[in-house]
This record gives C-alpha cells, sequence and structure tokens, in this order.
C-alpha cells in the first residue's frame, strides 16, 4: 500500500457524496472533523500524562528503538550490509594508516643511517 495519494481521496470523496448524499455531507464532515481533533486531544493527553508519570526520564528515552519498523528483514539485511562495508573500510584505513607509518619510519631511519655515514645526498631529502 502506498497511502493515501490525492487521487485515492477524491475517489473516496465522490462515493462518500452518492453514498451520504450532498445535503448530509457537510454535517458528516464536520463530525469527522470533530473526532480527529478529539483524537488528536487524547493522544496529546496520553503523552502528557505519561511524560508526567515518567517524570525527566521520557526525555532520555530513545524512541527510535520502540518503532517496530525497525524490524523489518529489508532494513536489517541493509544495516547489515552497511555495517560489514563500514568495517572493511575502516579495516582498510587502519592499515593504509599503517603502511603509512611504517615508510615515514623506513625514510627516517635511511635518512638518519646516511646521516651517520656521511653520505647524505640533498636528492635523498627530496624523497
Amino acid at each position: 500500500m502506498d497511502g493515501l495519494s490525492l487521487n485515492k481521496i477524491f475517489i473516496i470523496l465522490v462515493i462518500a457524496l452518492f453514498i451520504l448524499g450532498p445535503e448530509r455531507l457537510p454535517h458528516y464532515a464536520q463530525k469527522l472533523g470533530e473526532f480527529v481533533r478529539a483524537f488528536k486531544r487524547m493522544a496529546d493527553g496520553a503523552k502528557d500524562r505519561l511524560k508526567d508519570e515518567m517524570g525527566p526520564e521520557f526525555d532520555e528515552v530513545d524512541w527510535n528503538q520502540l518503532d517496530p519498523r525497525q524490524y523489518d528483514p529489508r532494513r536489517i539485511i541493509r544495516y547489515a550490509l552497511l555495517e560489514d562495508e563500514k568495517e572493511a573500510l575502516a579495516e582498510a584505513r587502519k592499515k593504509r594508516a599503517a603502511e603509512g607509518v611504517q615508510a615515514r619510519r623506513e625514510r627516517a631511519e635511511a635518512r638518519a643511517n646516511g646521516v651517520s655515514r656521511g653520505t647524505l645526498n640533498f636528492d635523498d631529502e627530496a624523497t
């Protein structure tokens, strides 16, 4: 299901117009609006009551962990694959960094050996 699009809403309104008739439709639309507002007030009241009962811990709760959509198998697999890719990239980065440190260390040792023997060329320093 892709949710309600503008076309679907229009079709529902046309069907409601035929079922209810043009004289009763405004009354039922008003009732629907009142119901939606009452439901929103009820949900806000429940949230406020929960916030009052939990106190400051309410703000510390990670509500995303409680979202049931996170248990979608496609999302779990995608996350696992991305996590594996991130780990592989981190390992490659660590390996390149270690190789760079080793290469700098070898160049420093080669320069130190060249200076101690007195065979250091200016061409060697450029590399």
